[in-house]
């Protein structure tokens, strides 16, 4: 089998292939195409993130409220919706059910709704870390704050979630890879993300091994990239003796 990387340097109209891979006076190489998906990749992963990251930090601390059985009775009906069911699903519920239910979401670009759709169902994983995260912690912390005079957002304000992050950074560096494996679904509401460029170029170009071959490759980047961010975190966040050094950030 003959490799042939020239296909990221041809034009996507007349598949030529020019001198130079990037293309010019508004020519379009598969380079290019590839280099503005992984943009779209990176953007619904890190937007899907944030909206994850503060939902999940929200719904995680509500149940772990003492003395609140019917907040933390919705926190786990929260978690429990939107962990069970599947991701796809969730991204054409929102793309389709959503908007004839909210006629004002009609408006929403599909990226935007795919976005909701990864960052609320990552959303509910991440709840279930930060509740683990604060349940994990001694039980004299919590009884600490009170003691010094804290109300209940102060102590888990200034004593409880500080740690329990510190805790859980190991879990939350798999599920900020995960989201961006899980941004992949976005192709099915046509977001112009990797996977869509990988099934389109190699459609057009018959060259498939090049392209999911590139395509991985980015994907890769893109999950060890996030994976030493989130490394260089625990690291400097570390509170000695109260958290085992992990492999993840040597």
């Amino acid at each position: 089998m003959s490799w042939d990387w020239q296909v990221f340097c041809q034009d996507t109209i007349t598949q030529e292939v020019g001198q130079s891979c990037f293309g010019k006076n508004g020519d379009i190489t598969y380079l290019d195409w590839m280099l503005s998906a992984w943009g779209w990749t990176v953007s619904v992963a890190l937007l899907s993130l944030v909206i994850a990251l503060v939902l999940g930090a929200v719904i995680g601390t509500l149940r772990t409220l003492p003395d609140r059985p019917w907040i933390v009775r919705l926190g786990n009906a929260w978690v429990e919706l939107f962990r069970n069911i599947p991701l796809l699903v969730q991204v054409f519920i929102w793309y389709h059910v959503i908007p004839a239910i909210i006629p004002a979401m009609k408006s929403l670009d599909s990226y935007v709704l795919v976005v909701f759709a990864i960052g609320f169902f990552t959303s509910a994983r991440i709840a279930e870390q930060v509740r683990s995260g604060i349940q994990a912690l001694p039980r004299g912390q919590r009884y600490a704050g009170m003691a010094v005079g804290f109300t209940t957002f102060q102590t888990y304000r200034y004593v409880l979630l500080p740690m329990a992050f510190r805790i859980i950074i190991p879990p939350l560096t798999s599920e900020a890879m995960n989201v961006f494996k899980n941004s992949s679904v976005a192709f099915a509401v046509s977001v112009a993300e990797l996977t869509m460029f990988a099934m389109q170029a190699q459609e057009e170009t018959a060259r498939g091994v090049e392209i999911y071959l590139a395509v991985t490759g980015l994907y890769v980047i893109s999950a060890f990239v996030i994976n030493r961010i989130m490394a260089f975190i625990e690291k400097r966040s570390r509170v000695p003796g109260l958290i085992a050094a992990s492999g993840g950030g040597h």
